[in-house]
């Protein structure tokens, strides 16, 4: 018999992480309602769980009320987990990662909203996966969790587990999870009732910023400079390899950048850098190896100019943290100022 013949309705855990964006749970939420509701039918169900039950802080600031805590009788057929900052506190949290190894083992389909798939990984339940991770945190969940194929996708669907890269791509697992469980003439026309774009599920990720240019060479070098961070600064060997002089290679990247070849390079050594610092747990000394800073003193007097804050006050990727982005989004004047819950600032 077809799933969708049968009474029993498909029920949904969605367990929400201190941190969690709290787009998330509308984008979770909606589309199993618009489903239940043009057909009619209960097809699904979905309840919304904590650790211990209480309100759980958003990205954003407001605590959202939880249907329960995690039980040990708890049953579901599909598990989402949904976090996006500060991880590395659920990650302590001993009774989320066991009670989510019960459910695998209960034969649940797991799956990640946004960075809920890395603690899915501290619970050892993704092992030799493909995860979908978010372009900015995939250096740092490849580190972490090695055993694990980090992808720069969307979303994922790998047998039993699910991976969602976060924002609207949420939706977009929504609509693969029903029309796995409600099939595709129902999964349409929820996507058509909300507006949603008719497929995504195989569109790669956007890719960093400092990796695109409408300059097929220099995007081309951008993706070279990103594999020989290591080896320091050495424009002059990059033209060399590209088959420019030097010069003709900076005229380039002026007028397709907007930038020197330089200052280019520079922003990804501290793209690089900022991630390996706020994601995983290497030394600051091997960091500043990696992005190809001559010591540490001058990687953390750098880093201190560019973010505002030494990278040793910077080791989490939280809401509170500093943020890295392009220049015009984010000029330097904003270094020092860290966002806080509620919209206010505060200085470190």
């Amino acid at each position: 018999m077809n799933e969708t013949e049968t009474a029993k309705p498909h029920a949904f855990a969605l367990v929400l992480c201190p941190g969690f964006s709290q787009l998330a749970l509308p984008l979770m939420t909606e589309p199993l309602f618009v489903a239940n509701w043009l057909t009619g039918r209960r097809l699904f169900t979905w309840r919304t769980l904590s650790t211990d039950g209480l309100a759980v802080p958003s990205s954003a600031g407001p605590a959202v009320p939880v249907d329960a805590p995690l039980g040990p009788d708890d049953e579901a057929d599909t598990v989402l987990v949904a976090a996006s900052f500060d991880t590395r506190r659920s990650e302590a949290d001993a009774r989320l990662l066991a009670w989510l190894r019960r459910m695998s083992r209960s034969a649940a389909l797991l799956g990640g909203i946004e960075t809920g798939s890395e603690l899915l990984a501290a619970a050892g339940l993704l092992q030799g996966r493909r995860v979908a991770v978010h372009w900015y945190n995939i250096e740092g969940f490849r580190e972490r969790f090695p055993a694990t194929m980090p992808e720069n996708r969307r979303l994922l669907v790998d047998g039993r587990h699910a991976s969602c890269a976060g924002a609207l791509a949420t939706m977009d697992l929504m609509l693969a999870l029903i029309q796995r469980h409600a099939g595709s003439e129902t999964a349409a026309e929820v996507a058509r009732h909300l507006l949603a774009p008719d497929d995504l599920s195989d569109m790669p990720a956007p890719a960093p910023p400092v990796t695109t240019s409408s300059d097929p060479l220099v995007a081309r070098a951008l993706d070279m400079i990103g594999d020989r961070l290591g080896e320091g600064r050495d424009c002059a060997g990059l033209a060399r390899a590209l088959g420019l002089s030097l010069r003709q290679l900076q005229r380039r990247f002026q007028a397709a950048q907007g930038q020197s070849l330089d200052a280019a390079w520079r922003e990804a050594q501290f793209a690089r850098a900022h991630q390996l610092v706020q994601q995983t747990g290497l030394s600051l000394t091997e960091i500043s190896v990696t992005v190809g800073f001559g010591s540490l003193e001058a990687f953390s007097r750098a880093y201190r100019d560019r973010f505002g804050i030494p990278p040793s006050r910077d080791r989490l990727q939280s809401t509170r943290a500093s943020v890295f982005g392009p220049p015009g989004v984010r000029g330097k004047d904003r270094a020092t100022a860290v966002r806080a819950p509620g919209n206010r600032t505060e200085r470190r």
